[in-house]
C-alpha cells in the first residue's frame, strides 16, 4: 500500500494556483503587457524619410556655406534665383541617368556603361543621316540605341551569365569605340533649332531640361513605389533566389532593368547634344561614377533591395551645389573631387553602419516576439 507524502514534503511542493478563465474580466491574462510598438517614424517605414531629410540637411548647409563666402552674390536675389536653375541645370542629364542607375543598382547590378552610352546615342543622332529626318528622327534614334545597347548589357549579364562589371565595363569600351568610329572621331554639330531649343529656352522661368527631369523623376517615383515592377526589382535585388522561388523571372527583369537604363541615357543623350548643340565619342565623361555616387548618397544600397528615387535625385542636386560652390568661389576642380570622394566614402560607411543597426534591430525584435 502507498503511503501519501508527508507533511514536510507536501509543504514542499509548489503551491498550485487556481484555473483562470480567461473569459473573466480581471483575469491574469488581461494583465500581460502588450508587445511595445514602434512608431513610424522611428520604424524601417520611416526610414527614407530620415535620410531625405539629413539630406535636405545637407543641402541647407552648402547654402550657409555658399552664403558666408560669397555674401555679396547671395545678398542679390535675383542672382539666387539665377543660381538655383543653374544648378538645376547642371544636375538635369546626371539626374536622368541617376534614375536609370538606381534601378540598376536596386535590383543587385552596376551599369558603368552609362557615359559610353550616352556618347553613342549623341553621336548617332547627331549624324547627318540622322538630322535630315527631323527632331522626330533624332530622338527616335537616341532613344532606341540607348534601348539596345541596354538590352545587350542586360542579355549578356542575363543569359550569358557573365559579372555585370565586367560586362558593363566590356560596353563602356566598345560603345566609346563605336561612337569614334561613327564621328570619325571630330565634333558633330546639331543644326536642329527644336532639339538646341530644349536648353536655351523656358517655360514660366524654368528651364525645359529642369521639367524634362521632374518627368523622368516623378515616371521613376511611380514606377518604383507603386508598380509590380518596383517590388519585383527590390525582391530581385534583395534576394534573387527567394524571388526566383516566389515565381519571378529573374533574368527577364534583369533585362528590363538594363533596358531602362539604357533609355534614360538615351533622354541624357538629347539634353546634353541640347545644351552643347553638338555630340562626340569624349562627351559624358565619368557620368558613371556620378551617377553611382549620387544614387549612394541617396541611400541606394550597393548590394541592392533598397533605394529611392527621390534620395537619388537629392544626390544629385548635393554634387552639382558643390561643383556650383567650389566655381563660384575660384576653387580647382581637383579640390572639388576630393570632396565628392571624401562624401561617397563617408555615405558608405553610414550606410554600413544603418544597415548593421538595422539587422541587429530586425534580430532582437525577432527574439523578442519569439
Amino acid at each position: 500500500m502507498t503511503e501519501g507524502p508527508t507533511p514536510t514534503a507536501a509543504a514542499q511542493l509548489p503551491a498550485q494556483s487556481p484555473p483562470v478563465d480567461p473569459a473573466q474580466p480581471g483575469a491574469a491574462v488581461d494583465k500581460v503587457p502588450a508587445p511595445g510598438r514602434i512608431s513610424w517614424w522611428r520604424g524601417d517605414g520611416g526610414e527614407g524619410a530620415r535620410r531625405n531629410l539629413a539630406l535636405v540637411g545637407v543641402l541647407a548647409v552648402l547654402v550657409v556655406i555658399g552664403a558666408l563666402t560669397r555674401s555679396d552674390l547671395y545678398s542679390n536675389p535675383d542672382w539666387v534665383w539665377g543660381n538655383v536653375l543653374s544648378i538645376l541645370k547642371l544636375a538635369a542629364v546626371v539626374g536622368v541617368v541617376t534614375v536609370g542607375m538606381t534601378f540598376v543598382i536596386i535590383g543587385g547590378g552596376i551599369d558603368l556603361s552609362v557615359g559610353a552610352i550616352v556618347a553613342l546615342a549623341g553621336v548617332w543622332c547627331t549624324t547627318v543621316a540622322t538630322q535630315s529626318y527631323g527632331a522626330g528622327g533624332m530622338i527616335f534614334s537616341a532613344l532606341t540605341v540607348g534601348l539596345a545597347v541596354g538590352v545587350v548589357n542586360g542579355l549578356l549579364i542575363s543569359y550569358g551569365r557573365l559579372v555585370p562589371f565586367i560586362a558593363t565595363l566590356a560596353m563602356l569600351v566598345a560603345a566609346r569605340g563605336l561612337a569614334a568610329e561613327i564621328s570619325d572621331k571630330q565634333t558633330q554639330v546639331s543644326g536642329n533649332t527644336f532639339i538646341n531649343g530644349l536648353a536655351s529656352n523656358e517655360l514660366f522661368g524654368i528651364p525645359l531640361l529642369v521639367y524634362i527631369l521632374a518627368a523622368v523623376v516623378a515616371a521613376g517615383w511611380v514606377l518604383l513605389n507603386r508598380t509590380t515592377f518596383g517590388r519585383r526589382t527590390v525582391a530581385v535585388g534583395g534576394n534573387p533566389e527567394a524571388a526566383r522561388l516566389a515565381g519571378i523571372n529573374v533574368r527577364r527583369h534583369t533585362v528590363l532593368l538594363y533596358a531602362l537604363s539604357g533609355l534614360c541615357c538615351g533622354i541624357a543623350a538629347i539634353m546634353l547634344t541640347a545644351q552643347a548643340n553638338s555630340a562626340q565619342a569624349a562627351m559624358a565623361n565619368l557620368y558613371e561614377l556620378d551617377a553611382i555616387a549620387a544614387a549612394i548618397i541617396g541611400g541606394t544600397l550597393l548590394s541592392g533591395g533598397r533605394g529611392t528615387i527621390i534620395g537619388s535625385l537629392l544626390g544629385v542636386v548635393i554634387f552639382a551645389t558643390i561643383t556650383n560652390l567650389f566655381a563660384i568661389n575660384g576653387l580647382s576642380t581637383e579640390a572639388q573631387n576630393m570632396v565628392k570622394g571624401g562624401i561617397i566614402v563617408a555615405a558608405v560607411l553610414v550606410q554600413q553602419v544603418q544597415f548593421r543597426s538595422l539587422t541587429q534591430f530586425l534580430g532582437r525584435n525577432r527574439l523578442t516576439t519569439t
